[in-house]
């Protein structure tokens, strides 16, 4: 098969990228295809097509297709890493990460921070970012210490790792924030090499003399390298073989050892000035992207060949045995040199020395001042200069550019000598006089002695080419771009580390204070979907399900299409019984995102709010089917299994919610449940620490261990429970009635006296409350107050009337030992 083009190749690869970042993927997909087609071999194709197919959603397409590149040894990173996501995707852990590991040579040193910029990106992932997908791979494969190992990693070579730091956190691991978000030595040496970078770059872009033929703006001196702004004068940098454009500062990020030095004058030839094409793009590491097509950089960039250059245009002469048509000099503006000025200045520019001319004759040597031949060398007669002056396109402008590089290199003569022309140029307008003879003083030096100081001072001020003034003029504005940039990494860092304070405190279940955490952001960051959701979630974590409900209703104000996090919106309005609201919202959600698992929760919670648990059952089973990892719709179905009585069916669903989710203690606190309906006691406490375990804030989790405890007849630990529980949270209703019941049990009327009170003023129109409150006042021997409450307690819960007789009858002849069996309904 003969060798691809490597044009067709670079095109090709060009029209990819070009759909890829505008999310033409389907347009991607077929110019893939027709380049590995044409190029089979190539591994690039190869990546470029599985990329393709992964970006479109085609997990199994993206597996086979870079499933031979991948599996090689010394694999190509970009084939890798695509492969490993599509494993991730497919449920293909082992085979995923082994995969990364087999191109680890080739990436291991890869990185990519602070290379990608409004016009190039890096086309493949560094090394940070394989770190980052390997320890995803591991977590879900439920290795817990090589996930670790893989985030530490990634967050060491990029603190700004996001995912890392929540992998991290997720696994529950104790993580010093302080030590994650500040400077790495990478960035510390990548910063400092921006900052050399652009003093050379400002330097060689700062003009050092003032060329005194220049009429157009285009016309750039050659001793310091091309505009940027010109895409015609793109300098190529020769690096590896491969001739790529140079765009300044980044290049140096990316490929260290490529340098900008000033041309020198004296070894420069003119015709070595090649148009660069789009061809002319490295692929290897860097992708150019471009704001806009009318943007020469951003034209050279992206490859995209621009226009051709006008034709250069040959000086007349007959030395080569060609006939070379040469326009006429354009008429020179009004502030220009006239003739007899000209005639003066010629001669002195005959001095200058140049490489032989290839079009001049040998006829048509000019003379110096002594009036001898000059030698046979090529110099820019007058009419060539002028025409350079105002035309931008011809060669002419290159001789003058080269004019100024030698004159300012000192390779002319006496200084004496360019003093003259330097004047026409100052003289231009003020001061003309009428007299031809005037110009032609002024040009021919008769004034040169009384203003000499003034030029000296000029020349002395003026840094000559062969000394750049990189090094005195321009070390403020490259320090303070270093600091303006270090002000913004540490400003970054400061947010961020706010951020991830909050976060690991939320993973720990310190939700009161994370909630003040994101707080104390500032307002326009926490009025963002992820801030809002983060702090709703610390609420519901709380049991604080109105507050939890504000949040959640503001988020939904701001950002009425946000999914993410719905789910427990919908339970804090389960629990508030608020059916309409809730029916309300699986519906919006149902049409903002019909296939996301968190509108199918929503869907399932507002039927079992109407006890319809079947319905919610099939619902909570749609949500697992379209994200089997999501352990919080697991856990709703459980719940559902236990209204319906069906407890082996609810163990199977909460089993499999801390399989996904190990650290998911609602999973742990139903199959406590479950077990707690079956009368296994011993296996529902186990299970009920297991949660407070992961969730030790959670005044839930210790009132259910004292439940447990107090039908395992241990009053005494069960108060512990209960005396704790009501430390973590004070309106805890459920918690402080259990606590005054069990201190009724153990004779302590006055404290569980103290404790309804309280209780009273947090649950008025709990019947459970008064019935206890008149138990009490029953021990101290208070039977007014007795049945004042009981009383109270009949008319909030009518079904309770025939159980509140029977108190009042025995209220006479009970004894204090029957105090030890009050009744009491939770």
């Amino acid at each position: 098969m003969a060798p691809a083009n490597s044009q067709v190749v670079r095109q090709l690869q060009q029209l990819i990228y070009y759909h890829l970042d505008n999310h033409l993927l389907r347009n991607a997909l077929f110019i893939a295809g027709r380049l590995q087609a044409y190029d089979p071999r190539n591994a690039d194709n190869v990546y470029l097509i599985a990329l393709c197919h992964y970006r479109l959603g085609q997990l199994k397409s993206a597996y086979d297709s870079s499933r031979h590149q991948a599996l090689k040894p010394g694999a190509h990173v970009g084939c890798s890493y695509v492969f490993a996501l599509a494993c991730l995707g497919l449920g293909k852990y082992v085979e995923g990460s082994n995969a990364l590991d087999k191109s680890r040579g080739n990436w291991i040193r890869l990185n990519s921070w602070n290379k990608h910029t409004e016009s190039r990106r890096q086309y493949l992932p560094d090394a940070a970012a394989i770190h980052c997908l390997q320890g995803k791979l591991w977590q879900t494969y439920r290795d817990s210490n090589k996930a670790i190992e893989c985030y530490a990693e990634a967050l060491k070579l990029n603190p700004f790792m996001w995912d890392a730091f929540i992998g991290l956190c997720d696994l529950g691991v104790n993580v010093r924030i302080p030590n994650i978000f500040q400077l790495t030595a990478e960035m510390k040496r990548a910063l400092s090499t921006s900052n050399a970078d652009e003093s050379t770059l400002e330097t060689l872009e700062e003009s050092p003399a003032t060329n005194p033929f220049s009429q157009s703006s285009n016309n750039v001196n050659t001793s310091q390298p091309p505009s940027n702004s010109d895409p015609f004068t793109i300098s190529k940098n020769r690096v590896n073989g491969d001739v790529r454009p140079n765009f300044g500062i980044f290049d140096k990020l990316n490929i260290g050892k490529a340098s900008v030095t000033p041309i020198s004058g004296g070894d420069l030839d003119i015709l070595s000035f090649d148009t660069p094409n789009g061809n002319d793009a490295s692929f290897s590491r860097d992708v150019y992207l471009g704001k806009e097509m009318g943007d020469p950089m951003a034209t050279a960039a992206n490859g995209i060949e621009p226009p051709l250059a006008p034709a250069r245009k040959g000086r007349a002469g007959q030395g080569l045995g060609t006939e070379i048509s040469v326009d006429g000099p354009p008429k020179m503006k009004s502030n220009t040199i006239n003739p007899r000025s000209r005639n003066k200045a010629e001669p002195e520019e005959a001095s200058i020395g140049r490489p032989p001319s290839r079009t001049q004759g040998a006829g048509e040597r000019k003379r110096t001042i002594s009036g001898q031949a000059a030698p046979s060398l090529a110099v820019p007669t007058t009419a060539n200069l002028a025409a350079a002056a105002t035309d931008p396109n011809g060669l002419q402008r290159r001789s003058t550019r080269l004019l100024r590089s030698i004159t300012r290199s000192g390779t002319v003569g006496p200084r004496e000598e360019l003093e003259p022309k330097k004047k026409a140029k100052a003289t231009g307008t003020k001061g003309r006089s009428t007299n031809p003879g005037n110009v032609g003083r002024v040009v021919s030096g008769n004034r040169i002695h009384s203003d000499s100081v003034g030029v000296e001072a000029k020349e002395q001020r003026r840094p000559s080419a062969s000394q750049p003034p990189s090094l005195e003029q321009k070390p403020k504005s490259a320090s303070s771009e270093g600091l303006k940039e270090k002000e913004a990494l540490t400003w970054l860092f400061d947010l961020f580390s706010k951020l991830a304070c909050a976060y690991f405190a939320q993973c720990h279940f310190r939700s009161q204070e994370a909630i003040q955490l994101y707080n104390s952001i500032s307002h326009s960051q926490r009025d963002t979907p992820y801030i809002l959701s983060q702090i709703a979630r610390g609420f519901f974590e709380q049991g604080m399900y109105s507050d939890a409900e504000k949040m959640y209703g503001r988020l939904r104000s701001i950002f009425p299409s946000q999914v993410e996090g719905m789910e427990r919106y919908s339970t804090s309005l389960w629990h508030q019984k608020k059916e309409t609201d809730l029916a309300f919202l699986a519906h919006e959600l149902i049409d903002v995102d019909r296939d996301s698992p968190e509108a199918w929760c929503a869907v399932g919670n507002s039927f079992s709010v109407q006890k319809d648990h079947d319905q919610a059952i099939k619902c909570f089973k749609r949500a697992v089917q379209l994200d089997p990892r999501f352990a919080y719709a697991y856990t709703l179905q459980g719940h559902e299994y236990i209204a319906n009585e069906e407890n082996d069916k609810a163990l199977a669903v909460f089993r499999s919610a801390v399989a996904v989710d190990r650290r998911h203690y609602n999973g742990w606190y139903g199959l406590g449940q479950v077990f707690e309906k079956q009368g296994k006691y011993d296996f529902a406490e186990q299970h009920y620490r297991t949660a407070a375990g992961v969730n030790p804030s959670n005044s839930l989790l210790i009132t259910s261990i004292g439940t447990v405890l107090e039908k395992l007849k241990n009053p005494k630990a069960a108060l512990v429970q209960y005396t704790k529980a009501c430390d973590l949270m004070p309106p805890s209703a459920i918690a402080r009635l259990k606590r005054a019941r069990v201190l009724a049990q153990l004779h302590h009327p006055q404290a569980a006296l103290e404790e309804l009170k309280l209780l009273k003023a947090i649950a008025p129109d709990e019947a459970n409350v008064f019935f206890l409150l008149g138990s009490v006042h029953k021990m101290l021997k208070q039977k007014s107050e007795a049945i004042r409450n009981w009383t109270i307690a009949g008319n909030l819960d009518p079904k309770a009337q025939s159980q509140i007789k029977e108190e009042m009858e025995r209220l006479d002849d009970m004894s204090d030992e029957d105090y030890d069996t009050l009744p009491m309904g939770a």
